[in-house]
């Protein structure tokens, strides 16, 4: 698989220099999901952006998603045309938009999609992370039907938890696109 293949769908204001989805495009030349509007997301602008971007690859893709990139990769696919465009996905600590304090940052991005998706997943949650319920995100992996991996106390999986390229979950995705 190529690497321009693998498309990066960061969260709500994107991904710093030192989040590991960053140091993965760095390293292995994967592409961002660049969107318009990182600070004030809507969610129309978001799915349109991304399937744009999955009609530029020249062979079925897999999304590495974080935060609000799961939100993101579920609702694109229930309402794409073109889910066999995605081989796979990994989807790495959920946002859930539905708590009361995100509801009114992220208004379109409510009601979250939990139909199934359309090709394979893993989704990865954290038991203490601060947008997403331990629980809420076993939710999500259900309905989903994604690989549901506990991956313990480790915050947001993102930069603040110390995770550096986090080579564990290069290997998740590794295993996402042999299949």
């Amino acid at each position: 698989m190529q690497a321009r293949n693998v498309l990066i769908l960061p969260g709500w204001q994107s991904s710093g220099p030192k989040h590991w989805q960053s140091l993965w495009e760095q390293r292995f030349g994967y592409r961002r999901v660049e969107q318009h509007e990182w600070m004030k997301p809507l969610r129309g602008d978001w799915i349109a952006r991304l399937e744009d971007m999955l009609l530029s690859c020249d062979e079925p893709a897999v999304l590495v998603a974080h935060s609000l990139g799961c939100i993101l990769t579920a609702a694109w696919a229930a309402h794409s045309r073109n889910t066999q465009r995605v081989k796979a996905a990994l989807l790495v600590a959920p946002g859930d938009v539905e708590r009361p304090e995100m509801r009114e940052q992220l208004r379109s991005w409510s009601p979250i999609e939990l139909r199934t998706l359309p090709f394979p997943s893993v989704l990865v949650a954290s038991r203490d992370d601060p947008f997403c319920a331990f629980e809420r995100a076993r939710l999500f992996a259900h309905a989903w039907h994604s690989q549901f991996m506990d991956y313990g106390a480790s915050g947001h999986i993102n930069a603040d938890s110390g995770l550096a390229s986090w080579p564990e979950g290069h290997v998740l995705l590794q295993d996402l696109m042999k299949d």
